[in-house]
């Protein structure tokens, strides 16, 4: 064979592979996390968190990552570049924003959300105002209490063949959380499933040391899913803090427990209908 016939073949065979591959790191979908990261310490160490965390995963499971502050990105033609959108610890307070993530999830769009970004209490910072999220979406209502400090609790799997948490054992202890309360009972809901909740064998849970932080029974949801949705709330991302020395250390982190890791995997994985 000519060495200039070979020498096409071979430049031939390497674009090829290199075009290959790069079609096999192709991103399988694109998340898009909007994150405030003010006033609470907890809350703000969870998004840094997760920022690393995500970026991390991204690589590692080829999907594209963005996050951002500037909740004016939560627009209709921004939303339509993403296939799914990350509330991180709050929730968009701006009307037009609102607008657009409803609109966004009436047409098949898909939301993670977290801990904070459920949170809504008349009189507040974060007062109940926006009917939609909370009473149908969320389902939840209002925040009502919550446990503190943050402390582990051992969570139980409500549906074990849902694709969310087939690949968790029955039971598992969580990272440290502040764990919360809800003016509706999620259970009297037909479009609200149930997927994680607090075992009894948590408590008593909380530490206090006021004794209503303290749970001693009840039934307390954790992940859930609104079935006329693509969503998926998780009320882990809560990290604790050093606030008695007032040295704001961290003392915990939410993605270090391996569970809680696939949970949100998985969860991103059937939010978008991909394959892991």
């Amino acid at each position: 064979m000519p060495f200039t016939r070979y020498l096409i073949i071979v430049l031939f065979l390497n674009a090829f592979i290199i075009s290959h591959a790069a079609g096999q790191q192709k991103a399988k979908f694109r998340v898009l996390a909007f994150y405030t990261a003010k006033h609470d310490q907890a809350h703000i160490s969870f998004v840094h968190e997760a920022n690393r965390w995500f970026v991390q995963q991204a690589a590692q499971y080829h999907f594209q990552y963005d996050s951002t502050n500037d909740w004016s990105l939560l627009n209709t033609g921004n939303l339509s570049k993403y296939q799914v959108v990350v509330f991180l610890d709050t929730r968009p307070n701006d009307a037009a924003q609102r607008t657009a993530f409803e609109t966004y999830m009436r047409n098949g769009g898909a939301w993670m959300g977290f801990h904070f970004s459920a949170f809504a209490l008349t009189p507040s910072t974060y007062p109940q105002n926006w009917d939609w999220y909370h009473n149908e979406f969320l389902g939840s209502g209002q925040y009502v209490s919550n446990t503190w400090r943050p402390t582990s609790a051992v969570l139980r799997i409500e549906h074990k063949k849902h694709p969310v948490t087939r690949h968790l054992p029955v039971t598992f202890k969580s990272a440290p959380n502040e764990w919360y309360k809800w003016e509706k009972d999620l259970r009297q809901n037909s479009d609200i499933e149930i997927l994680l909740s607090i075992d009894s064998t948590s408590f008593p849970l909380g530490t206090g040391p006021k004794q209503h932080e303290i749970w001693h029974s009840g039934y307390y949801p954790v992940v859930w899913t609104n079935k006329k949705y693509k969503m998926l709330y998780l009320n882990m991302g809560h990290n604790d803090i050093d606030y008695e020395n007032k040295t704001n250390k961290e003392l915990s982190f939410t993605f270090n427990n391996k569970e809680q890791g696939t949970l949100i995997i998985d969860g991103l994985f059937w939010l978008t209908g991909s394959r892991r």
